[in-house]
């Protein structure tokens, strides 16, 4: 058991919804009787259930069931995967990314059509800030003079937006298949809740109501992982900011997530105090000003309710900072500070700005998994950025600092694998931002319920009175892992009193053989019914 309460406990008892117990197996043993169940895990790991900080229901669900272009390298074997595609309806991809190819030269528009057969084409980069649309599609979603449209196949900024939104026009029963096929593929993977990030330009109000829906199951439905909906709209008063909260109802935490300072590094539209090195002219784009983003700041701060934005690059964050010095001017700083406003990626942070940002007791919603995809020698960061490139994403720095921070995946940019979110923090291709696996364990887990305000602050532990939320993991070894060696080497020693995690050094990932939310399981491996 994975448990802050006992780090040599072998056993848990649950009780309805909550952790009653924790302790050793002989205990359990003595305590045990006929009103019980009892279940042998027969030397599986049991530990809090993952939170992934920031994802999207809708369009995991539909990139899960499109074509899977991440292993695609060549404009022609992308073309070959749009011939393949067999279906009658628009031909939708997701996970294209040149910056990994030999010869990062993108397909025609005719080029898609001619593959297509005529039929629409939308096939959305990797981190979904761009894509590739065929000229058919293009006519539909009426790009022409639209902002990041130039003719050809490639779409970003408003006219990614617009040609999106056409193959987003679906029937409420789709649109609820794709959600529950993601909310499936979570559990499976030991989530226990998840943060969506609905917004106007992603999936609109009805969207993010369908997704909140899911938390109220009717009688015979299956249970999913808690949804905790946040909006991310602009608004410029307290007045506004109440009405617009009260208007969407679906128990929206914030008005926060994917209000878009500015777009992303892989699509150049990052917005960068110098310009891209891989095109020097380009320094991204800013979608709000200042002032905008200071008034939806102190209107927020006002009204009680989380604001706060998507910012990536290191002039959407020089923005974003101005901004909250702005609404403390307004509102003053202990408003600002004790709402716990969030901001989402922060991918590019000096010391400066994570001493502000700490300063503000503002929580930074990080992703993991974009260091371990993009980092590196090499890397996508490296190729946009150049030497700026090994600053990224510095976990080290937040913590060291102060900063609050929770993780996830911004699901479908990076998958459903908690794990490998834990590893990317051991093994940031800085070293010196490197975390211990049990400080990533604490950012995917207890940290996530905290950054969403939840009521229970028990949340995210295993310990009595604790809900009983949690996952069961089977494991080849377990150890402590921290960013220096020399530590890790001794503290694997039970008399440190540490709780082990599963060592993330073995090629492989742990495997879920169950997910448990308030005492309702989610998921079950045959492998455990077995």
């Amino acid at each position: 058991m994975y448990t802050a309460a006992d780090p040599f406990a072998t056993a848990m008892l649950v009780d309805g919804d909550t952790v009653a117990w924790v302790g050793s197996e002989q205990a359990a043993t003595s305590i045990a009787d006929s009103t019980m169940d009892i279940i042998d895990l027969r030397g599986a790991l049991v530990a809090p259930g993952f939170v992934d900080s920031h994802m999207h229901l809708t369009e995991t669900g539909i990139a899960l069931e499109s074509l899977q272009l991440g292993p695609v390298t060549s404009a022609r074997a992308l073309l070959d995967a749009v011939a393949g595609d067999r279906g009658d309806g628009p031909v939708l991809g997701h996970g294209w990314d040149e910056s990994t190819w030999a010869d990062p030269t993108l397909p025609t528009a005719e080029e898609l059509d001619r593959a297509a057969g005529g039929r629409p084409v939308y096939l959305s980069r990797v981190d979904v800030h761009s894509a590739l649309v065929s000229t058919s599609l293009a006519r539909s979603a009426d790009l022409q003079d639209k902002d990041g449209y130039d003719g050809g196949a490639r779409v970003a900024r408003a006219a990614h937006e617009a040609a999106r939104q056409v193959t987003r026009r679906l029937p409420q029963g789709v649109l609820k298949r794709h959600q529950a096929r993601a909310l499936a593929e979570a559990a499976a993977n030991g989530y226990v809740a998840l943060a969506e990030m609905g917004a106007p330009h992603i999936g609109g109000a009805e969207d993010l109501r369908l997704a909140a829906g899911w938390n109220a199951p009717e009688a015979g439905q299956p249970r999913y992982p808690d949804v905790m909906p946040y909006w991310g709209e602009l608004v410029s008063s307290e007045e506004q900011a109440r009405a617009l909260v009260a208007e969407l109802g679906a128990g929206v935490r914030g008005l926060a997530g994917d209000l878009n300072i500015d777009g992303s590094l892989g699509s150049r539209t990052a917005a960068l105090r110098a310009g891209y090195s891989d095109a020097g002219q380009e320094r991204g784009t800013l979608y709000l000003g200042v002032d905008q983003a200071a008034a939806h700041l102190a209107a927020c701060s006002l009204a009680g309710i989380q604001g706060g934005f998507h910012v990536i690059g290191d002039a959407g964050l020089d923005a974003a900072l101005e901004a909250l010095d702005l609404a403390a001017k307004e509102v003053g700083e202990q408003r600002v500070r004790a709402v716990g406003h969030r901001f989402e990626h922060v991918e590019m942070a000096d010391a400066a700005a994570v001493a502000r940002l700490a300063h503000y007791s503002v929580t930074v919603s990080a992703q993991p998994s974009f260091d371990a995809a993009w980092g590196g020698p090499g890397g996508l960061y490296e190729q946009r950025l150049g030497e700026r490139s090994r600053s990224m994403n510095p976990f080290a720095a937040f913590h060291s600092a102060g900063v609050p921070v929770c993780f996830g995946s911004d699901s479908p940019v990076t998958p459903l694998r908690p794990w490998s979110s834990v590893r990317a923090c051991v093994e940031h291709h800085n070293e010196d931002q490197r975390i211990s696996a049990r400080a990533a364990f604490l950012g995917h887990t207890r940290a996530g319920w905290r950054a969403a305000r939840h009521a229970n602050p028990m949340a995210g532990q295993l310990v009595p009175g604790a809900p009983a939320s949690f996952a069961v993991w089977e494991v080849e070894e377990l150890m402590v892992q921290v960013a220096d060696g020399r530590v890790q080497s001794w503290s694997t020693d039970p008399r440190a009193r540490t709780p082990l995690l599963p060592a993330l050094d073995t090629g492989s990932d742990p495997v879920c053989l169950q997910t448990v939310k308030d005492g309702a399981e989610l998921f079950v491996s045959p492998a455990l019914r077995s």
